[in-house]
């Protein structure tokens, strides 16, 4: 675990020394602390490690392909979890907070000394060699990862941007001493067993000073379609080798030095791989460096040699550089702590770390098509990332997240439909609307730079105009009911193409959604299709059934008026508004697929980011919508632990009740998200998780798709943002902040020493560098109350497309 310090002073992040190289960092060098303290040392990948969270723990760079961790056999999603069971192996392709089946995890190798020398002793098979880990031996930091095995080998690991480096020290392992020759073994799967075939080779000739085995396979997507071939190059020193070669099922051998295997009789999976072995007694380390591509094997070995060249292996200089970059990627965040406690400090950061973690950079190698703009891989999944994770990039990290829309239009361009989800090279499945749009028209209204609008706006409105002939991986399905009747019908009838034919609620509320971001679009480009999708963005209200009520446990809730499904001739159908919420049993696509997804009637009901005012007066006013949020929220039917709740934390700012958004927030930080290895409540999703801690407690929260951001207190006293592109400093400050949040209510406000009285704000606010003061109190005031303050929704007279903020 990180050794971390308690601090209670301005915590500023920076570089601990002058990257020279970087004229990004040499510009944040000016905000150095005094106390010049390290912030990765606030940094803890080990959040979220067990119980849910699916982190990757291990070593990599921002955004980096190559991601070095132990793999166990208990919570494995992510490769590593602290829940104590056991290590299989150490594999350098990962996913980060993913759900459901576990992500990548190809060609682990494993450390382990043949009793009595024999090559048979050895443990090949992944239950055999499953070794239990010293629970204090484990040491996570940015760029690097360490563990000890139960019987004493020591591993550590760091990783460049395509290849890692282990580094395994049998010194202290039961037989390390004497003349036990350690053996280094690769095994040709993946986390999920998906191995469809795989071939190696062996290159290490007795008495050389290095082997390499060099390979592939063809493996599935854990939530895709289709299937994705990796390749490896693995290269082990640290002595003389003894022998070399194959192993099936428990059984290996010094001949042949190639192997291919495949799915057998009834998809039979044969367990195989190779083995170095080096000649004993061994004084140092042995040094294995993967390189991994996904064109070629020759190109995986050529990574390797160019990122961590040989002979040196220099493991202390990979680490240093990984530090590096991490710094400099966190540079532009700083926060003035104000008091509050270390656990605080050790969420938020880490939090900001994870956010880095995905989409992964596979510029260069992607096996599908060649092109000079960038390709970003590990979109897993937009449903989960464009409400949160990706707009918080906008604000730090603008210039990457310009990247990761021209890799979404560049697959648009090549594939013909942009994604919803996309991982290991392969097309995801789509879990709502087609959610890339929202992403593409957030970074529109925020104006990144050096993306080709026009090219947007027509992948865009491929998606509204367009159905795939198979829509369960892109597009939109349904859209022959979608045009005619104005929502997606329950047992809709659909003859262009196939899917999951369910999710008819919320697909209609994401289409609706994603409509009005194609018009806001179309309005800023001064297409004539505007009010067409305008339109549109209104058929979300044809799924409204007044009189639905709810009932728990055989009372009923006293709230009337729910989404509900509705058939092809218009007569309504019914789905229990608590379904799919935590009173009731999990929807997704895979198990129990209903009319909402992964989420209930309830929680739905807010969900209409463009017209929440029309929400609160079809709902019966602001008194009973707040109600009912209330209700929402304290009841059990609110999941924190999925992304569709996490705008209804802040819906009470459209009833001009900021501070009842405060309140909830803390109600949920830190009790929720904290600095525990339990400390998040679901999947961490690729950073999602991450980004609602990020903005609450920065107090500045997105409604991604429109120039909105709600109004709350930090969590800090202040914190500021620097701009990458402009160069320019945002700062959000509290006056009488109190440490212990007592003092949670906004009582006034100023906007660069004007009175500012919005209980929003637009993303000028980064882009320009502006300063908001938040003067603090123990109750609620007449703040950001008044009906001029809200912000804008499509159908009251605040809202239309102005989405400026004065």
């Amino acid at each position: 675990m990180v050794a971390l310090p308690l601090l209670s002073t301005i915590i500023l992040l920076v570089a601990n020394c002058v990257f020279a190289s970087s004229s990004r960092a040499s510009r944040f060098a000016a905000k150095r602390a005094a106390d010049d303290i390290d912030v990765l040392a606030l940094v803890d990948p080990l959040i979220g490690s067990r119980q849910g969270g699916n982190v990757f723990s291990g070593a990599t760079l921002p955004y980096g392909m190559a991601k070095a961790v132990a793999d166990v056999d208990g919570e494995n999603t992510g490769g590593f979890s602290t829940d104590g069971s056991r290590i299989t192996g150490f594999s350098a392709l990962h996913d980060s907070g993913t759900g459901g089946n576990p992500s990548l995890g190809n060609f682990p190798i494993f450390p382990q000394i043949c009793t009595n020398d024999d090559i048979n002793e050895c443990k090949f098979p992944i239950g055999a060699r499953a070794t239990l880990y010293k629970n204090d031996s484990i040491i996570a930091q940015p760029g690097y990862f360490a563990v000890t095995l139960d019987n004493g080998i020591k591993a550590d690991m760091a990783a460049a941007e395509h290849t890692a480096l282990f580094r395994f020290d049998f010194s202290a392992s039961e037989g390390g001493n004497g003349t036990a020759s350690p053996l280094i073994m690769l095994d040709l799967t993946d986390l999920w067993a998906s191995r469809q075939n795989a071939s190696i080779s062996i290159e290490a000739a007795q008495g050389d000073s290095t082997g390499r085995m060099r390979g592939n396979g063809t493996f599935l997507p854990s939530f895709g379609a289709g299937s994705y071939a990796a390749y490896f190059c693995l290269d082990v020193a640290g002595g003389k080798v003894k022998d070399s070669g194959a192993w099936v099922n428990d059984r290996a051998g010094t001949e042949p030095k190639e192997l291919y295997v495949t799915r057998g009789f009834n998809l039979f999976y044969l367990q195989a791989g190779g083995f170095i072995r080096f000649q004993g007694p061994i004084d140092s380390p042995i040094l294995a460096r993967m390189g991994l591509s996904f064109i070629s094997s020759d190109q995986a070995c050529s990574n390797a040699e160019k990122e961590i060249p040989s002979p040196d292996f220099d493991f202390d200089s990979l680490v240093s550089a990984a530090k590096d970059a991490w710094r400099e990627k966190l540079a532009p965040i700083s926060v003035e702590t104000g008091g509050v406690g270390n656990d605080m400090q050790v969420a938020f950061w880490s939090a900001v770390y994870r956010t880095m973690l995905s989409p992964q950079d596979y510029t260069g190698e992607n096996p599908h098509w060649t092109s000079s703009e960038p390709y970003f891989d590990s979109f897993y999944c937009i449903w989960d990332m464009w409400r949160v994770q990706l707009p918080f990039l906008t604000i730090v990290d603008p210039v990457t997240q310009s990247k990761l829309v021209r890799s979404l239009l560049d697959i648009y361009k090549h594939r013909g439909w942009l994604p919803d989800c996309s991982m290991s090279t392969c097309s995801g499945w789509t879990q709502g609307g087609s959610d890339a749009d929202n992403v593409i028209v957030d970074a529109y209204v925020k104006n990144l730079k050096g993306i080709d609008w026009e090219l947007a706006y027509e992948a865009i409105v491929n998606d509204a105009e367009n159905e795939p002939l198979e829509w369960s991986v892109q597009g939109r399905g349904g859209l022959t009911s979608w045009k005619k009747l104005n929502y997606i019908p329950y047992l809709d009838f659909d003859p262009v193409g196939f899917g999951t034919n369910s999710r008819s609620i919320s697909r209609t509320l994401e289409y609706a959604y994603n409509d009005f971001n194609l018009a806001t679009l179309a309005k800023g480009l001064e297409k004539d299709t505007y009010t067409k999708y305008l339109s549109r963005a209104g058929n979300w209200q044809n799924l409204f059934k007044s009189d639905q009520t709810s009932v728990i446990n055989g009372t009923d809730t006293g709230f009337a008026g729910f989404f509900q499904p509705k058939y092809l001739n218009g007569t309504w159908g019914y789905q229990d508004p608590i379904a799919c919420s935590p009173l009731a049993d999990f929807c997704s696509l895979t198990t129990n697929p209903s009319e909402t997804f992964e989420s209930s009637c309830w929680e739905y009901m807010f969900f209409v980011p463009h017209d929440i005012g029309k929400v609160i007066e079809l709902l019966g006013g602001t008194e009973i919508f707040l109600k009912r949020l209330d209700f929402f929220h304290t009841s059990g039917l609110a999941d924190i632990g999925n992304e569709p709740v996490f705008l209804t934390v802040y819906m009470p700012h459209y009833a001009g009740r900021p501070g009842l958004s405060a309140k909830r927030a803390h109600d949920y930080i830190p009790s929720r998200f904290n600095a525990s290895q339990t400390g998040l409540p679901g999947n961490d999703d690729s950073g999602a998780m991450a980004s609602f801690l990020i903005f609450s407690t920065m107090g500045l929260f997105p409604n991604p798709g429109q120039n909105v951001y709600f109004i709350i207190p930090p969590f800090f006293e202040a914190a500021s943002i620097t701009n990458e592109a402009t160069n320019k400093t945002a700062t959000i400050r509290n006056l009488n902040f109190d440490k212990e949040y007592k003092s949670i209510y906004i009582q006034n406000a100023t906007l660069n020493g004007e009175p500012y009285t919005k209980n929003w704000i637009g993303h000028e606010f980064f882009s320009e560098g502006w300063t908001l003061e938040l003067t603090l109190g123990e109750t609620e005031s007449q703040w950001g109350t008044g009906e001029e303050d809200l912000p804008p929704s499509l159908s009251t007279k605040t809202g239309g497309l102005s989405m400026g903020m004065m």
